[in-house]
């Protein structure tokens, strides 16, 4: 049998088990609140909220443990799931100004990330830039990927969106 992997694509089975997960947490504060104190992935591997969303996607394919770590560690500091643009998007719009969120100079570090600890990090800024309101299947999506292409594609989002932040 071949092994399925998880692909979090809008309207995914493993994108509505996480838009539930993530619901659930309002529900369970003190869920949310240990994994938005947690510093490190291995903290939110810690965390039985990590696991109930490791049982719930793991009916759809093989989990990448330290990439579902990073998705759960960060969903959790979302306020508000925003679906009209994806987060690359949301980085470069929004200031009153018509200035990115997200500055170009932030941006460009942010893509030289390589490893899941500093983009945990780097993304947990983010996420605050935003307000917490960020495409959560977007977010998911990017971080669980988080590689060459995922990267090109935040720069073409990115930079559509704010030419003036190059």
């Amino acid at each position: 049998m071949a092994t399925t992997y998880l692909r979090f694509n809008t309207d995914s089975p493993e994108t509505q088990a996480l838009s539930l997960w993530w619901q659930a947490l309002d529900a369970s504060r003190g869920d949310r609140a240990e994994l938005r104190r947690c510093a490190t992935l291995t903290e939110v591997v810690f965390t039985p909220a990590y696991h109930r969303l490791r049982i719930a996607v793991g009916k759809h394919g093989a989990v990448n443990d330290n990439a579902l770590a990073l998705v759960a560690g960060l969903a959790a500091r979302v306020k508000m799931d925003v679906t009209e643009s994806t987060l690359a998007e949301q980085m470069a719009t929004g200031k009153a100004d018509g200035s990115a969120r997200v500055s170009g100079l932030r941006f460009r570090r942010l893509l030289k990330v390589k490893e899941a600890d500093g983009l945990f990090s780097a993304m947990g800024r983010v996420v605050a830039l935003l307000g917490g309101a960020v495409n959560l299947q977007s977010l998911a999506n990017s971080v669980y990927f988080w590689n060459d292409r995922t990267r090109k594609q935040w720069a073409f989002e990115y930079y559509s969106k704010s030419p003036s932040e190059q």
